[in-house]
């Protein structure tokens, strides 16, 4: 396994702006689209499913913008952890350019919650060991 969860994405008109380039919150809508297919393709755990009981929100969001990504390219998007916590996980991400150039990369951080029955409350809750091997699959290690 490459450690790397990749999943490509066209730059569509509703990414841009004025300019042509994608407008910086699209780039985290396409972060969090990425989280969601890791996390129903890879992870075998749909937010369709887990949002009935638990949720997996971003706690901690560092972003780099690199470069301009136009419309038309196709961007390559890598997610990969960092750190394995007990209910935390810290990904890395990149988006590069078809010629490999960095787009986006940064790092987030979600945790896993449970929600109480009347879903006014949430609370930490701990990857149960089935999801925590999951998850390792994913493990890479990049020193600066």
């Amino acid at each position: 396994m490459s450690n790397y969860f990749i999943k490509q994405e066209k730059i569509r008109f509703q990414h841009v702006d004025y300019a042509g380039i994608v407008f910086y919150p699209r780039f985290l809508e396409m972060l969090n689209c990425l989280v969601e297919d890791w996390f129903e393709e890879a992870l075998d755990r749909p937010f369709s499913k887990m949002h009935e009981t638990n949720g997996i929100p971003t706690v901690d969001l560092k972003v780099q913008f690199k470069k301009a990504a136009r419309l038309g390219e196709i961007l390559t998007k890598k997610l990969w952890v960092k750190n394995l916590g007990g209910a935390s996980v810290l990904c890395g991400f990149q988006f590069e350019d078809e010629n490999g150039k960095t787009c986006l990369e940064g790092e987030v951080t979600l945790v896993n919650v449970a929600f109480m029955e009347d879903r006014n409350t949430i609370k930490a809750e701990p990857f149960n060991e089935e999801m925590k091997n999951k998850i390792k699959n994913y493990e890479l290690r990049i020193t600066d």
